[in-house]
């Protein structure tokens, strides 16, 4: 195993481009890199409008996009390990400018393109013919060879449909159909991944470059491990903090383990755990950043067009099941710091309960304080100053900045960081929160565009990104300016500019992988759409699962790993949820399952970024083993162990949607956060076999019945009250005359679907207003007529209730469900805690007799 290990140099070489060269090459990469990240940045700007000037489409930009991406490719990874890295072989400059005029030709050739749609010319099958092989190339180099492989497979499939065997086949699409829907149009390629790379990915990536330059990043480990470093662990909880705080900006769970685990992994050695334990901490916490908002890896944005809600929304819905994996690890890091035996860094003890409760209060409130405070508290400021808002904020924002520069000025600035360095002391919480308070302005002005001004988010991390700019720039100067005692020397303006250019030139390298797998991943939503792969993927897990609907989640959840396997997080979530997200909706429907569209693609989600975590190929684990110097395999096991909490949380929230916060009001998330995150610290304990005491089998199998029933109270109270009353089809208009408006019917539909087979499902149907039965049914858009004893579906009113839950002609409502008066599912948490009562009275008696 040692073999496949390789240094963190070369992993982070790896993840930005192993080229460095110097001399006119050196120069001509950092030129191309540079001039990417200022294109972003211009067509993201309201400059253009302004100007009248560099306004372009969204396919325009795309080609552009891709353009950079594909010489930068070329340029920067080498083909083979063998090939130079100080210099870049001719055939890979040939291959670089090939590969770019191809992606640039849609930008060269559009207005002739937009006349001509579907017919294609020699010179677009040429193009297509070179730049589809050289673009899979670029994602051999720069990611591997995972997703240039699947991509090909389908490739192959498109074409080879009629050769297929019997579930397999379909009717195939000709060279010509496959070279036009794949690069020549927006349907392949340069599709909605590829767009959401160009419109928001880059500005959140660059984004958290300049953030990184600025020092933010080192603020943030410094700031964990001086509210974590006391406790018992507290370099493994520091770890989990760090790496959850650069998670939220970080596009790339390897980029996180290298960037925070370089530091925080030999720390963790260093105070007992080993270095499987070490690196598998890292890789969990680094990984679940990739499931934490606003970025999620990137995917987020794509959620936006895959889903088609709002970009708050999808925070909103993602936000509580990824905190309280967090609070879980956590809780998991002192439980092994428990059973280590471990003791506080320096000799301290461990704080009271009282200063701990206070210590966790302080840091929750400066969370939430931040965001509650720029929603609420800044939120009136703009019908207060009207016309002048903008101009009363930018004021208000640069008082803030230079206030806030004083008070670093006014403490130590921070060492450098050391993972050498003996842990006999820990840095002052108070000093290192007050040196950096100034980096949450940037993130400020982002929350402030997205939940006050409800721009885009492109739009959002611009003038984000902007605040990056203005500080990269003054910090230094006006902090030598503010600092009067003169004992620091914080650097120069040519200082600032200099980090902003690396700052820069670093967010377009980063980019490079997300650009070249988003484009390829764009092949494969090609190929789902032109062959419709997805009906045949739902077919076979409909005959492997037996119509068994847990089975037929296993069997998903399971594919979503194979599918994940070496694809960074941008390309894992396109490829998964193009594929399976429309599986379980399907299969779900057909056995009685409705689920929102948002915890199905999040269920696919967290499955494919677990393959991250799982050997055999688990990327991040690898990552972590190279710089913990551990075995990978077992780094992969322990991670994948650690991350059972975030495997389990998928299959709870498909069954109750009230974790994803879905139509639950401010008192009742409140309440839900509460006890879900109750539900999962007693999860953890379950599955380390380790609560007040090392827990007995049967105690553990108890803690996992507790969890169950506080994460989903509703499977057991069905069993007690059935939420719905049977009615006979024929009776439906009685029937939404008895109910009442505002609630739910559930229907079993039968009919064809949209290739004409027969399907049953099943869909929730809104009822409206209205003072009789009949009322409600023509404001639901619905006709019925009976024929042979079964109510059919004569006519559905376009743009009704009824044609949006895609209810249409001739269908026959099987089966007509109305909800009943029942006790709120709730009550079961009660028996629940009983029996979690029980558990912790037998460990406490143990505990005490040891």
């Amino acid at each position: 195993m040692q073999e496949k290990q390789l240094s963190t140099e070369e992993l982070i070489a790896q993840d930005v481009g192993a080229r460095l060269p110097i001399g006119p090459m050196g120069w001509l990469i950092t030129t191309l890199a540079l001039a990417w990240s200022l294109f972003q940045l211009w067509i993201a700007s309201p400059l253009p409008f302004l100007v009248g000037f560099g306004v372009l489409n969204d396919t325009e930009t795309r080609a552009i996009h891709l353009t950079f991406a594909l010489l930068l490719a070329y340029l920067v990874f080498p083909a083979f390990r063998s090939s130079p890295r100080d210099n870049v072989p001719v055939a890979d400059i040939v291959l670089g400018i090939i590969a770019a005029c191809a992606a640039s030709y849609l930008f060269v050739m559009y207005q002739d393109l937009a006349q001509r749609p579907g017919n294609l010319t020699t010179a677009d099958l040429i193009t297509a013919c070179i730049g589809i092989p050289l673009l899979l190339e670029a994602a051999r180099r720069a990611l591997g060879p995972a997703l240039a492989v699947i991509a090909l497979v389908f490739l192959i499939y498109s074409l080879a449909g009629p050769y297929m065997p019997g579930l397999l086949a379909h009717r195939g699409v000709s060279f010509t159909a496959l070279a036009n829907h794949q690069w020549i149009t927006t349907e392949g390629v340069f599709g909605i991944a590829l767009g959401v790379s160009t419109s928001f990915v880059f500005l959140f990536v660059l984004f958290g470059a300049l953030l990184e330059r600025a020092g933010a990043g080192h603020y943030f480990i410094q700031l964990a491990f001086s509210m974590l470093g006391h406790l018992r662990g507290g370099p493994a909880k520091a770890a989990v903090v760090a790496s959850g705080l650069t998670g939220l900006i970080s596009g790339s769970s390897i980029a996180n383990v290298v960037t925070t685990g370089t530091f925080t992994i030999p720390m963790m050695k260093r105070v007992g755990f080993s270095a499987e334990k070490a690196g598998a901490v890292e890789v969990a916490s680094s990984v679940n950043g990739q499931i934490m908002p606003p970025v999620m890896g990137a995917a987020a944005f794509l959620m936006v067009e895959y889903v088609g809600i709002p970009y708050v929304e999808i925070i909103k819905h993602a936000f509580l099941p990824a905190a309280i994996s967090y609070i879980a690890l956590l809780y998991i890091v002192h439980l092994e710091a428990l059973k280590l035996g471990m003791e506080p860094i320096g000799g301290q003890q461990p704080k009271t309960w009282l200063r701990r409760l206070t210590g966790f209060a302080f840091g929750a409130f400066l969370i939430s304080g931040l965001s509650l405070a720029v929603y609420y508290g800044l939120g009136w400021l703009k019908p207060a100053l009207g016309d002048y808002a903008l101009e009363g904020v930018s004021l208000l924002l640069a008082l803030v900045y230079v206030g806030l520069l004083k008070i670093a000025a006014s403490n130590e600035p921070l060492p450098a960081e050391d993972p050498d360095k003996p842990l006999t002391e820990l840095p002052q919480t108070r000093a290192v929160l007050l040196s950096g308070l100034h980096f949450l302005l940037p993130v400020v002005v982002l929350v402030w565009c997205l939940m006050i001004e409800r721009l885009s988010p492109g739009l959002s991390a611009f003038w984000g990104t902007v605040m990056l700019v203005i500080i990269l720039l003054t910090q230094r100067p006006l902090l030598n300016w503010l600092r009067t005692d003169g004992k620091h020397d914080y650097g120069t303006l040519n200082d600032g500019v200099v980090d902003l250019r690396e700052g820069l030139i670093a967010g377009a390298r980063n980019m490079i992988g997300i650009g070249i797998a988003t484009a390829t991943a764009g092949i494969i939503v090609g190929a789902v759409s032109q062959t419709g792969v997805g009906l045949v993927l739902a077919d076979l897990v409909e005959v492997l699962s037996m119509g068994n609907l847990l089975l037929m989640l296993i069997l998903t959840a399971v594919l979503s790993l194979i599918l994940g396997m070496g694809l960074p997080t941008t390309a894992n979530y396109i490829v998964v949820s193009s594929l399976l997200a429309p599986v379980v909706v399907t299969l779900g429907q057909q056995n009685g399952l409705i689920v929102p569209l948002i915890a199905v693609h999040l269920f696919v989600f967290y499955f494919g970024i677990m393959a991250d975590v799982t050997p055999p190929v688990g990327l991040a684990s690898f990552a972590a083993a190279a710089v913990s110097k551990g075995d990978p395999i077992k780094t992969g096991i322990t991670a994948f162990y650690y991350s059972l909490r975030t495997a389990a949380l998928p299959f709870l929230f498909i069954f109750n949607t009230d974790l994803l916060l879905i139509d639950v009001d401010f008192a009742h998330g409140v309440l839900i956060f509460v006890v879900a995150t109750i539900a999962m610290l007693i999860f953890a304990a379950a599955t380390q076999g380790y609560f007040l005491v090392r827990s007995r089998w049967y105690e553990s199998m108890a803690l996992l019945l507790v969890a169950f029933t506080l994460f989903r109270p509703g499977f057991w109270m069905d069993m007690v009250h059935n939420p719905y009353r049977d009615t006979p089809p024929a009776q439906l208009t009685q029937t939404l005359g008895e109910v009442a408006a505002e609630s739910t019917l559930r229907l079993r539909i039968a009919g064809e679907d949209a290739v004409g087979k027969h399907r049953e499902y099943s869909l929730l149907l809104g009822v409206p207003q209205g003072a009789t039965g009949a009322e409600r049914l023509e404001a639901l858009g619905l006709s019925l007529y009976e024929q042979d004893g079964k109510t059919l579906i004569d006519n559905v009113a376009f743009g009704s209730p009824a044609a949006d839950a895609n209810l249409q002609f001739d269908q026959q409502i099987v089966a007509v469900s109305a909800p009943t008066e029942g006790w709120r599912k709730e009550l079961m948490w009660l028996p629940g805690f009983l029996l979690f009562g029980l558990v912790v009275m037998l460990q406490r008696r143990r505990q005490k007799a040891a």
